[in-house]
């Protein structure tokens, strides 16, 4: 790790806690059902369209001010 930080001229801390994260990652997906998968992905969409309506009526409201 310490080669390919001076190498790449990063902090092993940096290079570290992306290991930590793709650890945490693999482990929630072999632990994960596909069912859970979807319905995380439907949840983050559905927040995802509720941000842009919040988005487009303010945008309207402006537009009339």
């Amino acid at each position: 790790m310490a080669e390919a930080a001076r190498r790449y001229d990063l902090k092993p801390s940096e290079i570290q806690s992306w290991v930590d994260e793709g650890i945490k990652g693999m482990e929630n997906s072999l632990r994960a059902r596909p069912r859970d998968i979807r319905e995380q992905y439907e949840a983050k969409l559905k927040g995802a369209y509720a941000a842009l309506g919040e988005a487009q009526l303010e945008i309207k409201v402006l537009k009339k001010v």
